[in-house]
């Protein structure tokens, strides 16, 4: 099984193609049992031949969150939440049985936040630098690992995830996950399970669940959607 351009949230690879795509859009949203919930929409595009081929690219990530976190000053508990859209571009390497990417590029950020640091200083439209790696290989027909990690000078906000897959039917992928995610108000760590490659029609599934923790301790359960689809 060859590995073509992989799905960066899921991390499964694309079903042999009948076409050469030139674009593909990965929708993923995850909600927590503490009240945190985040959504994201990415396009990412090839500007030279096809996704299923090493080349240059076009990528647009859009998110949206919500989460909450104890002030540092009023020990208050506020609710943050925050929209963005970074504009990338980058190169990406296919090899036989693995895909690496990096990008780079702009990132704008709106935070809100509620009680006391409503209109605060770390209120309001930021701008910054976004860099994204993201790393997919299938060692053999069996096994695959998936890699995600992006950085944004806005307020140090990160992101990661990684998962190992073992092959439980044709293409799908059982096994477990760990992720990361925050910035200078939040973090939240997740552990659980991911069933990923699940297909339906043109599109592409993975499902996960487990248990999250974020700064102030809150621990809880969570579940994440991941759709793919190619064009």
């Amino acid at each position: 099984m060859q590995a073509k351009a992989a799905d960066w949230y899921t991390g499964a690879s694309e079903p042999k193609p009948s076409k050469d795509w030139i674009v593909a859009v990965d929708s993923s949203a995850t909600a927590t049992s503490t009240g945190a919930e985040f959504a994201s929409v990415t396009g990412t595009v090839a500007l030279d031949q096809s996704l299923n081929v090493s080349g240059t690219r076009l990528r647009i990530e859009t998110l949206a969150g919500t989460y909450k976190y104890d002030s540092s000053t009023t020990g208050e508990r506020i609710r943050g939440d925050q929209a963005g859209v970074a504009v990338l571009g980058g190169y990406q390497w296919i090899a036989p049985r693995s895909a690496l990417s990096v990008y780079g590029g702009v990132d704008v950020r709106d935070w809100r936040f509620s009680g006391s640091e409503v209109g605060g200083p770390s209120a309001g439209v930021r701008q910054g630098l976004k860099t994204a790696v993201e790393y997919y290989a299938s060692p053999s027909d069996r096994l695959m690992l998936f890699a995600y990690g992006s950085y944004s000078t806005i307020y140090n906000a990160y992101y990661g995830r990684v998962k190992l897959g073992l092959a439980a039917l044709g293409p799908v992928y059982v096994g477990p996950e760990l992720a990361a995610l925050g910035d200078d108000f939040y973090r939240q760590w997740r552990i659980g399970g991911h069933v990923t490659g699940l297909q339906l029609g043109g599109l592409q599934f993975g499902v996960s669940a487990g248990y999250q923790i974020d700064k102030s301790g809150s621990g809880g359960a969570y579940g994440s959607l991941d759709i793919r689809a190619a064009y």
